[in-house]
């Protein structure tokens, strides 16, 4: 990629998460009285912590069902996964929901021809030292945790380029991060309207 194209993607993606949290922030949502403090768009990107909304578990599953038409039970399983990982890793819910929709569609079988499994395609032979060969990827806390893990590892590794770290988490693949920065503004818009 030249030196030009990664400026206008860095621009574009930093452009669409600032606007995320414009759109989420307490005076535009009517999700402000649910704020958390450690999963802000930007906290994901600087690492730090700062008031945000985060979206319910039930706003989450609402918008799985109806635009990914994913079933009540595991839009439930995938809403609370998606809210504990974001907590626990500081990174922002539409962040992870976003890397979902454009891992896996939210097919919690999903499979790919290099073997990586789940709702955030997590290569267990690409990362041994947090999978477990017991781990049943299917399951959307094991998976969601696991990915979540190795993102937060990514971001920690580049002082919390979003870019950088989402080039490394896709194994480098062209247009990823702006596929995932559009993949959050369609989410952070689905859920402020709720």
């Amino acid at each position: 990629m030249r030196r030009s194209e990664t400026t206008t993607l860095r621009l574009t993606v930093t452009t669409v998460i600032a606007c995320i949290a414009v759109a989420l922030s307490p005076g535009n949502s009517a999700h402000a009285a649910d704020a958390s403090p450690a999963s802000g768009p930007l906290a994901a990107v600087s690492g730090t912590a700062g008031p945000d909304p985060t979206p319910s578990c039930a706003d989450i599953a609402s918008v799985l069902r109806s635009r990914f038409h994913v079933t009540r039970n595991d839009s439930d399983q995938i809403a609370q996964a998606v809210l504990s990982a974001a907590s626990r890793y500081a990174i922002a819910p539409v962040l992870l929901l976003a890397i979902i929709a454009t891992e896996s569609g939210f097919d919690r079988q999903a499979i790919s021809a290099a073997g990586a499994k789940g709702l955030m395609q997590v290569l267990p032979t690409g990362h041994p030292q947090v999978v477990a060969l017991n781990k049943d990827l299917s399951d959307p806390a094991e998976n969601v945790r696991i990915g979540s893990s190795i993102l937060r590892g990514y971001l920690d590794a580049t002082q919390g380029d979003l870019n950088l770290a989402l080039m490394r988490y896709s194994g480098g693949s062209k247009g990823y991060a702006r596929r995932v920065a559009l993949s959050m503004r369609q989410f952070a818009i689905g859920l402020r309207r709720g």
